[in-house]
């Protein structure tokens, strides 16, 4: 069995999936309520990427959870797979609040430094654009930066819903923001992704 027939032409099918191909450079924003699986799509996006051989920056923040309870979150440099605390849910004073979330002022400079060296890069992750960028101008504003500047073939990036608009206007290209809402794992939404993904894969310059 000639196995890298096999896996071009799974591209090639995979590319022919996509309605519109893929431009110089695409943002798939994928939103959702908490608890919808937006960052659990991003590491499956992730691994898979990681598969096709792709250079992939950025920060992925996974929810920490002890009894069932959501206790915090951590930040993820994509390229390193180095991790830190980002947030915790509690009272205490200091660092920069937000809901019931208390953020860690190293751990947010240190997933900024991340975003600030991501590009170039085949695929950005950015989870994510929240209001401490969108409303308050902290956080993560670097990356609407590395979206603008576009040294990426595909950046996927974890918005809510009511700063949709609010970020395409940030990055200034509405033409080349699909927006893309995040699915369960293995429906229609993770496959179009995961067709994206392979797309990058097949249209890599050597």
């Amino acid at each position: 069995m000639n196995l890298g027939a096999d896996n071009g032409l799974r591209l090639r099918r995979a590319a022919s999936s996509v309605p519109h191909g893929l431009p110089d450079r695409q943002i798939a924003i994928l939103t959702g309520a908490s608890g919808t699986g937006k960052t659990t799509t991003c590491g499956r996006l992730l691994d898979r990427a990681r598969d096709l051989g792709l250079d992939c920056a950025g920060v992925l923040s996974p929810a920490r959870v002890d009894g069932g309870a959501k206790v915090g979150i951590d930040v993820v440099d994509v390229r390193t797979e180095e991790r830190r605390r980002l947030a915790e849910v509690d009272e205490l004073p200091g660092g920069i609040r937000l809901g019931p979330y208390r953020f860690d002022d190293e751990a947010v400079a240190w997933g900024a430094a991340a975003l600030g060296v991501a590009c170039p890069c085949d695929i950005l992750f950015v989870d994510e654009i929240g209001p401490l960028e969108m409303n308050r101008g902290e956080g993560w504003v670097n990356a609407l930066d590395a979206l603008r500047v576009g040294q990426y073939r595909l950046a996927v990036v974890v918005v809510r819903a009511s700063l949709i608009d609010a970020v395409r206007e940030a990055v200034g290209a509405p033409a080349t923001v699909r927006v893309r809402p995040c699915l369960e794992p293995g429906r229609e939404g993770l496959r179009e992704l995961l067709s994206l993904v392979e797309l990058v894969a097949l249209t890599r310059e050597p």
